[in-house]
């Protein structure tokens, strides 16, 4: 199978490591964000943060919006977790807006352990 947006992924992995190698574990999920925001302006990255998305059920538009953390390059979800391990309802939580976005690529990524771990989730 063929990866989505090989090298795209990689640069944005990176920049997370990036973030991991500097701050550590144990921040806060805005920390992290934050960091991130900053790596993605410094390498002139286009990124939409905290982007609206809104739910359609049958014919209507739901009241409640979902937001996701970043819109990387108008075609992948970053989100980011600041957690123990990444859990089946993190990459659920990820296809869900990737199938409310209509995009194909999500990556969790997980600063709350020693090293980063992310993972792929593809609709």
């Amino acid at each position: 199978m063929e990866l989505i947006y090989p090298e795209e992924s990689y640069k944005i992995v990176g920049i997370c490591m990036e973030v991991h190698r500097n701050l550590g574990k144990g921040f806060l999920e805005i920390v992290y964000k934050d960091a991130i925001e900053y790596e993605f302006r410094k390498s002139k990255i286009a990124f939409e943060r905290e982007r609206e998305f809104a739910v359609q059920y049958k014919n209507i538009v739901l009241p409640h919006k979902f937001f996701a953390d970043f819109v990387v390059l108008g075609k992948i979800i970053l989100e980011v977790k600041s957690g123990s391990i990444i859990t089946d309802e993190h990459i659920a939580q990820t296809l869900n807006y990737l199938k409310v976005s209509g995009l194909k690529l999500g990556l969790l990524v997980n600063f709350g352990q020693l090293s980063l771990k992310y993972k792929r989730v593809v609709l």
